[in-house]
């Protein structure tokens, strides 16, 4: 069996400017990352910097939080992976 790069190709993070709670930030995501964050903030009816939001503040609620950039991948990982057992 072989692998497939995926879509739209590999390439690097890419840096965009967000507000999240009235302060702005700058986050590094592959643009994988961000499409999948665009889509999930969508579905959802969400602008993209309120879902951002929400898994900020799931993050700071943990013992041990991770920086966003990484919280951000793992959500969007974790939300993929109920879409494919849910179908």
């Amino acid at each position: 069996m072989s692998v497939d790069p995926p879509p739209g190709g590999f390439a690097g993070p890419a840096k965009r400017s967000i507000t999240i709670a009235g302060h702005k930030t700058s986050i590094t995501l592959e643009p994988i990352f961000w499409r999948a964050l665009e889509s999930a903030a969508a579905a959802r009816g969400l602008p993209l910097s309120a879902l951002v939001a929400q898994v900020d503040a799931l993050r700071i609620e943990t013992d041990d939080p991770p920086n966003l950039a990484s919280a951000l991948r793992s959500w969007v990982f974790s939300e993929a992976r109920s879409e494919n057992y849910s179908q």
